[in-house]
């Protein structure tokens, strides 16, 4: 199956969460794990819908079917992340990095601020682009 379509309403990334966060549920934990949940029946819709977008499958066990993702969240996130930096940032991860620095609610601490130093000295060791 190619790239699933990134495209999530708040309430299907709610449970992807869910999903992420117990490796694979049925439609039952699903509703449990939601905050302000919506009925089952909405549940097992936006379940179908992750589904038909490519970013669940699932498998029958004793009559239940039970969901988990097509792929790793890292990978989720990174494919995300690419649609983001096109999207709002002209494909540029210094643009992003600026906005995430500038954001006023953003209290990086020194091991964080380390850690993209890091990331930084590694970048410029593979011969990325300056």
């Amino acid at each position: 199956m190619g790239e699933a379509n990134i495209t999530l309403s708040r309430r299907e990334r709610q449970i992807m969460d869910v999903i992420y966060g117990r490796g694979k549920a049925t439609a039952a934990e699903v509703l449990g794990g939601l905050a302000d949940a919506p009925s089952y029946s909405a549940v097992r819709a936006l379940l179908r819908i992750l589904e038909e977008k490519g970013h669940l499958r699932h498998k029958e066990v004793k009559g239940k079917y039970i969901y988990s993702p097509t792929r790793a969240r890292g990978r989720a996130g990174r494919g995300a992340l690419r649609r983001v930096l096109r999207t709002f940032f002209d494909s540029s991860p210094a643009k992003a990095m600026a906005a995430l620095l500038e954001a006023s609610d953003t209290q990086l601490t020194d091991q964080e601020l380390a850690e993209i130093s890091a990331l930084i000295e590694q970048a410029r060791h593979r011969g990325t682009k300056s």
